[in-house]
């Protein structure tokens, strides 16, 4: 360790001497441990807020006109008079719910959260590259989130756009209700959540080029900081696009810009906004829109692979195979965000170029699907709920994957766009997916977060539960948006053509009422497993790599003493010379022991 280093842990000796007060542990904390809680709790508590949204639109869609006292409850006499809910309401709904769900939950508690809590423990680091920053990247996503919640409670409701708040319903004021202070609110709110998201970022990638400890070479990284690191690189390269797009639109909704508006017409009169695109901001936002999907599926990828090598027993399939798929993905992520958009009017030849960019993504997604089901195979399989959780994803990664080929292709897309078909693609392959990928990595590393083991039993019924109400709810999607029923639509009673696949409607909301009943046991267990639950071993699942080698009373710096050396890769498992079935990376190599090829 160089002089530096040393100084560096003495440094955080002397802190640890200091005793920490409620405020500077659990508020103004700089310890990454404790913000990664922070981002997760957030994160979960803004998950119910969205997943209570969707079972409300969706009884809805399953009994139009139909009066439930609950909406009057929660919506009150102006947005659900009489139990019935108003229509424009429906419409900001989805658009919450859709904007929570991918940027408050699976952004924030799947970056924020684990590699927050993993890269230092990982890599060998005392704590992030800066402390300070990373509390300042939480506090601003906290924020965000309540100018967000605070936009549910404007006079004339939330931003009403869709999540994708298109103009020129979100860069009129008085397009329609939802388009007025609350849609202000969410384009603030965005801009919040964007500075702490690179922010975030830069330190994460800070900490990984420069923090590694002794031996920690970039091909002994576990999979998980790779995509962390990987996921960060894009979040760098895409976010600030949507930060200009946000700034435009308040420019163009306040300061009589039109950027994004042209001859535009509303109750017979002209108003004066001529020469902008629509289009233009439609490429803007996608341009953050289709990496953001990667943004939230590669830090799942990583602790999908991650936790299969440790419940395997086995060495993961195809390491630098892997490698190397996710740094394809960051790239062709980049590169394909025009297939959202085929229907705009996009001239058929640059439509072509963005099919053939969408569809090459298929081939690193299909190298990882590969090399996970290789990874199970004759593997000493531990199924406990982090490992189902694991399966599940690549279950419903591939599923969804399929359908992304048919909405890839321009000529197929056209048949099936903002039809409930997308919808079914994009939660399966993304929403699902991700929710898994978070799921896995909580029951793995709450020992490492919280001292404590999670129930087992809680967390199989919570998997089955949740395994098949997931497909319930969104396999048969498919099938209503082959037959044409559009998205967005409050009702379908207006139009006879979709009588007959109202059934199908009600088998889904039943679907998704039981399966958003059945997170209750998943919350119960993780908030009363951090008070009660078994206290943990110091590494439970016997695995390799470096967090399991701290201490389980947490410290400020991580290690006591000196910061363990690296000397063999993160996937020493069944390794014939060895008669344990894991190696940890800090044991050295054994006189003539043969390094095994990854």
């Amino acid at each position: 360790m160089s002089a530096e280093g040393h100084d560096h842990a003495h440094d955080h000796e002397h802190e640890h001497h200091h005793k920490d007060t409620f405020i500077t542990k659990y508020i103004f904390s700089i310890d990454h441990k404790m913000i990664a809680k922070q981002y997760l709790i957030t994160g979960i508590i803004m998950g119910v807020i969205g997943i209570s949204m969707s079972l409300l639109f969706r009884m809805q869609l399953a009994w139009p006109e139909e009066s439930f006292k609950i909406f009057n409850v929660l919506l009150g006499d102006k947005f659900a008079p009489e139990g019935v809910m108003a229509n424009d309401v429906y419409l900001a709904l989805v658009t919450i719910h859709g904007t929570i769900m991918v940027f408050f939950v699976l952004t924030a508690g799947l970056s924020g959260t684990f590699s927050n809590l993993l890269i230092p423990l990982q890599i060998g680091a005392r704590d992030m590259a800066s402390g300070f920053m990373n509390m300042i990247s939480y506090w601003l996503f906290f924020l965000s989130a309540v100018v967000m919640l605070s936009s549910l409670f404007v006079e004339a409701g939330p931003a009403s756009a869709g999540w994708t708040i298109y103009p020129p319903l979100s860069a009129l004021p008085q397009a329609i209700p939802g388009s007025g202070a609350g849609m202000t609110l969410w384009l603030v709110s965005m801009a919040l959540f964007i500075a702490s998201s690179l922010m975030g970022s830069l330190n994460y990638i800070v900490t990984v080029i420069n923090l590694r400890t002794k031996g920690m070479s970039m091909t002994r990284l576990p999979l998980t900081i790779w995509t962390f690191f990987v996921t960060a690189v894009i979040g760098v390269i895409s976010f600030p696009v949507l930060l200009s797009a946000a700034l435009l639109l308040i420019f163009d909704r306040s300061f009589g810009t039109s950027f994004f508006l042209s001859d535009i017409y509303i109750a017979g009169e002209v108003l004066h906004y001529q020469g902008g695109s629509p289009v233009l901001f439609e490429h803007l936002f996608w341009f953050l829109g289709h990496p953001e999907v990667y943004i939230v599926i590669l830090p799942a990828m990583g602790l999908v692979s991650e936790i299969m090598a440790t419940n395997s027993r086995k060495p993961i399939f195809g390491y630098r195979a892997m490698i190397m798929s996710v740094l394809a993905i960051a790239f062709l992520s980049t590169i394909v965000w025009g297939h959202h958009m085929f229907i705009s009017g996009m001239n058929p030849f640059l439509g072509s170029v963005f099919t053939f960019t969408t569809l090459l993504i298929a081939i690193p997604s299909a190298v990882k699907a590969f090399n996970w089901i290789t990874t199970l195979w004759k593997g000493n399989l531990q199924l406990n709920p982090a490992m189902l959780f694991s399966i599940g994803m690549v279950s419903t990664f591939i599923t969804g994957g399929l359908t992304g080929i048919i909405l890839g292709d321009s000529t197929l897309d056209i048949n099936v766009h903002d039809t409930y078909f997308v919808i079914a693609h994009f939660h399966l392959v993304m929403g699902i997916s991700a929710l898994y990928g978070m799921f896995a990595g909580i029951y793995h590393w709450f020992p490492k977060m919280y001292g404590r083991m999670l129930n087992k039993n809680l967390g199989y019924i919570h998997f089955w539960v949740t395994a098949v109400c997931a497909y319930g709810v969104f396999f048969p999607m498919h099938f209503i948006g082959l037959a044409g029923l559009p998205r967005r639509y409050y009702t379908n009673t207006n139009f006879p053509l979709f009588d007959d696949l109202q059934n199908v409607n009600v088998l889904i909301t039943t679907f998704a009422l039981v399966g958003g009943a059945f997170q209750l046991v998943f919350l119960y267990n993780f908030f009363s497993s951090i008070f009660y639950g078994k206290k943990a071993v110091q590494n439970p699942w016997r695995s390799t790599t470096l967090e399991w080698t701290t201490p389980v009373e947490h410290i400020h710096g991580n290690w006591p003493g000196e910061i363990p050396e690296v000397h063999r890769w993160a996937y020493d498992y069944s390794n014939p010379e060895h008669e344990e079935d894991f190696v940890p990376q800090t044991v050295p190599m054994k006189p003539g022991e043969s390094v095994l090829h990854h």
